[in-house]
């Protein structure tokens, strides 16, 4: 079998599991946030917050759930960052220095996992699994509470109240990412993933010198770290390294993770709203970007250009055998169009076109599916923007799901789209300006921009990945990096509820025979193609001077 064929052949295994998931896991989290029942483990977990999971909540009062509990869970992490040297578990590491400690905070609380460390040289058991691998549960059910709060907000009206934070957090993390992840982690056991609290140990010689590694719970980090699209890797080869991701059985297992939820969130989203053609109609975009963007980044992986890409069959730079082109280039794509930024290959080392297919993934909002939550809530805002270039087409107020999309919504929606371009190119140029972040660069020219470009955009979007070029580990990528992703993650949920709230206050609009029908092909067409061209005239300039000047050169 040719690897054109096998590559083939994995992304059909891929897409009929995730069909067979779609439909039970869709509904299911339905239930799950529409229940009015709380389980007794979840009844002590309110009472030791001291919150009331029956008190509904408008907008502002949602908001600040969201942001203080994400501001203690930052300061949470940083102190524990900053004592480990005194903790038990800590495999002799020290205390990790207050900019790091402050960027993998930041990182972690944003679901974005972006790691300017080598996790096994850096963390002990404590901080890896009391600290990180908790909040990507965490970070990961705050994005699925948001997503939840602006479908109520479509599905209600005349009233402003979207739910209660805490009972959406709890029952996201109890309900859904839990028991999904135990199952994972025993899956990617049963693949030879490792699970365990060893210490440092030799494992052999190598190039006359001898490896150590440390153990650890990797299987149950792994496990949330794809299903939670966080992607932050108990090891710096992240899922490139056999012990997080052993075979390609574990691989194509892994994307499964990474897509499963964002893709089952959209008959969710239509089974709350009330029309699951609706839901359909947001899969359908989704997944025609998701396939599309799969198929040009196997395409470009597998030309063969020149006699060392013939010889190896393909660009094999920077790609692990176990995994091949097909297996690497599906997994890139699935990463960086979701927020989990987690990667078996390093994308610097990707053709020119090839490193500009992942960036652009990011840049187009990561909603193809996008992240758990978050990429639900960026699609509909997009949504709601295609309604609106459509009803400025033929005259008419542009309307979904039966709300008006008047100034107000549009003016949120259009905030929303602005905060993570302004972010990601206003850092980009400042760095590219002054003369000490430069000397990060390992590249010169349109790669070592890429670079830059890259790194700003991952932390931004919430992405995590990175350009392995880049040495990120300095006060200022880790303090600019940090500001970005924390900004990137949580102005948009300043609008997106607000949106939800504006949507929830107003009374539904009967539907006539001039009403556009958004549960049709023409609009999902014209839904992708919004995000195309919004996205395209957004960062085109920028990646002519790194990605697309590569490709051209090569």
């Amino acid at each position: 079998m040719s690897p054109q064929a096998a590559g083939l052949l994995q992304l059909t295994a891929l897409i009929a599991a995730l069909a067979l998931a779609y439909r039970p896991l869709g509904d299911y989290m339905a239930k799950v946030y529409s229940s009015e029942k709380h389980y007794k483990p979840e009844k002590w977990i309110y009472k030791v917050i001291g919150a009331n999971p029956a008190a509904e909540m408008r907008w502002p009062a949602y908001l600040r759930g969201v942001l203080a509990f994400s501001a203690v869970s930052v300061l949470f992490l940083y102190l524990l960052q900053r004592i480990q040297g005194s903790l038990p578990g800590s495999l002799g590491f020290s205390s990790i220095d207050p900019d790091q400690a402050f960027n993998t905070a930041a990182s972690f609380v944003a679901n974005t996992n972006w790691q300017s460390y080598y996790g096994e040289q850096a963390m002990g058991h404590v901080v890896q699994t009391g600290g990180l691998a908790v909040q990507n549960f965490l970070s990961a059910a705050v994005g699925l509470a948001v997503a939840v709060a602006l479908v109520r907000g479509f599905a209600r009206s005349r009233t402003g109240e979207l739910g209660n934070f805490w009972a959406d957090l709890v029952r996201g993390t109890v309900r859904i990412l839990v028991p999904i992840s135990v199952i994972g982690a025993l899956v990617l056991v049963a693949c030879g993933a490792i699970q365990n609290f060893s210490g440092i140990h030799q494992v052999g010689q190598f190039m006359g010198g001898t490896q150590e590694w440390n153990g650890g719970a990797v299987a149950s980090q792994e496990a949330i770290k794809e299903l939670g699209t966080n992607g932050g890797g108990y090891f710096n080869a992240n899922s490139a390294h056999p012990f997080e991701n052993p075979n390609p059985l574990s691989n194509l297992f892994e994307v499964f993770l990474i897509l499963l939820i964002p893709f089952a969130l959209t008959r969710t989203f239509g089974r709350m709203a009330g029309s699951l053609r609706q839901g359909y109609a947001i899969l359908g975009a989704m997944a025609a970007i998701w396939i599309g963007f799969t198929a040009l980044m196997m395409w470009t992986e597998f030309a063969h250009r020149g006699p060392a890409f013939e010889i190896a069959g393909g660009a094999m730079e920077g790609k692990e055998t176990r995994f091949g082109i097909a297996g690497s280039s599906i997994f890139a794509v699935a990463t960086t169009l979701t927020s989990t930024g987690a990667v078996n290959s390093f994308h610097s080392s990707y053709t020119g076109f090839g490193g500009g297919i992942t960036m652009l993934g990011m840049q187009l909002g990561e909603i193809a599916p996008g992240g758990v939550g978050s990429g639900l809530y960026g699609m509909l805002i997009m949504a709601v923007i295609a309604v609106f270039i459509a009803g400025l087409m033929v005259g008419r107020t542009p309307e979904y799901l039966g709300k008006k999309i008047g100034t107000r919504q549009i003016k949120l929606a259009a905030c929303y789209i602005l905060v993570t371009p302004a972010l990601v190119l206003g850092f980009t140029a400042v760095a590219m300006a002054l003369p000490t972040p430069a000397d990060s660069m390992t590249n010169s020219g349109a790669h070592g921009f890429s670079e830059i470009l890259y790194a700003y955009t991952s932390g931004a979007n919430n992405n995590g990945s990175a350009f392995a070029g880049l040495g990120a580990d300095t006060p200022w990528f880790n303090t600019t990096i940090g500001l970005a992703m924390l900004l990137g993650r949580f102005l948009p949920m300043v609008f997106v509820l607000a949106l939800a709230g504006s949507l929830a206050e107003q009374r539904p609009v009967p539907e006539t025979a001039g009403t556009l029908r958004t549960d049709k092909p023409l609009y999902t067409g014209l839904l992708v193609g919004t995000i195309l061209i919004i996205t395209g005239l957004t960062y085109f300039p920028a990646l002519a001077l790194g990605p697309l000047a590569e490709g051209l050169a090569s």
